[in-house]
């Protein structure tokens, strides 16, 4: 029998059993190493334990949210890199002074648009473009040699930019001499008919068929769609095989008006 001056315990003082450890939970099984380490856990123990907490979750290789579900990234951050590549284009000698002249507006959309490093090298007679780090086009690089060819073939430089804003547009050339067999003055009055007086014909295929159309002595460029293309090739040709101006006109209106319907 205990001395009546003996101190009792209180039935709450007395330790309570240790936990059962679940293998399942990772939660009850870091609480009860922090349990069995100490009493009382100090602060230091606490800032270990919140730093433990996420550490599974990093390097099981993917984020998960509160409710634990995986978390991805946005598009942007996932955005392929794209692979180092350089172009030369050669540029005529005979179109190295427009080039010069034009240099101004002819980089910008390469730089600020493409997001391409571009220069002039006039020992070779070429533009040189490269990709960098900032480019985000896959085929920035092929538009980009696209716009100074266009620009070399003798395109006007607001109309070339197009290539780069608009994924549907073409560049065909063709000669005189691939529709018929032409030399002399047969030759010179064929690329007349084309032209027209003052442009005037040459301006009338371009508005119905919304196609630029560049005659480089006997060579023919036409810049637009693919069925502008088509619809401007057959003008060209059938007055390169003769047909009168009038004729021309008369089924460029029938274009024309298709156009209208179509839109």
């Amino acid at each position: 029998m205990p001395a009546p001056t003996a101190i009792r315990q209180k039935p709450e003082e007395i330790a309570p059993p240790a936990p059962v450890l679940d293998d399942d939970d990772d939660e009850i099984l870091i609480d009860a190493l922090s349990t069995t380490t100490s009493a009382a856990p100090t602060a230091a123990d606490d800032v270990t334990d919140v730093s433990t907490a996420p550490t599974s979750t990093v390097t099981s290789g993917m984020q998960l949210d509160l409710d634990g579900r995986p978390r991805f990234g946005t598009a942007a951050e996932q955005r392929t890199r794209v692979r180092a590549q350089s172009r030369r284009v050669p540029v005529p000698p005979h179109r190295m002074t427009p080039l010069k002249n034009a240099w101004p507006k002819v980089y910008p959309p390469l730089v600020e648009h493409l997001k391409l490093q571009v220069r002039m090298n006039i020992r070779t007679k070429t533009v040189e473009l490269r990709t960098c780090k900032q480019t985000e086009d896959t085929g920035a690089i092929q538009k980009g040699a696209d716009f100074i060819k266009a620009f070399t073939l003798g395109f006007d430089v607001d109309d070339a930019i197009a290539l780069l804003r608009l994924d549907d547009l073409y560049i065909e050339s063709f000669e005189v001499k691939d529709v018929k067999t032409l030399q002399g003055d047969h030759l010179a009055r064929a690329i007349g008919r084309i032209a027209g007086k003052d442009g005037k014909t040459k301006f009338a295929i371009e508005n119905a068929t919304r196609t630029r159309i560049v005659l480089a002595d006997s060579k023919i460029h036409i810049l637009g769609g693919f069925a502008n293309i088509r619809m401007a090739r057959e003008s060209v040709v059938s007055l390169i095989l003769g047909s009168p101006p009038g004729k021309v006109y008369g089924n460029l209106r029938i274009v024309a008006s298709r156009l209208k319907e179509s839109f």
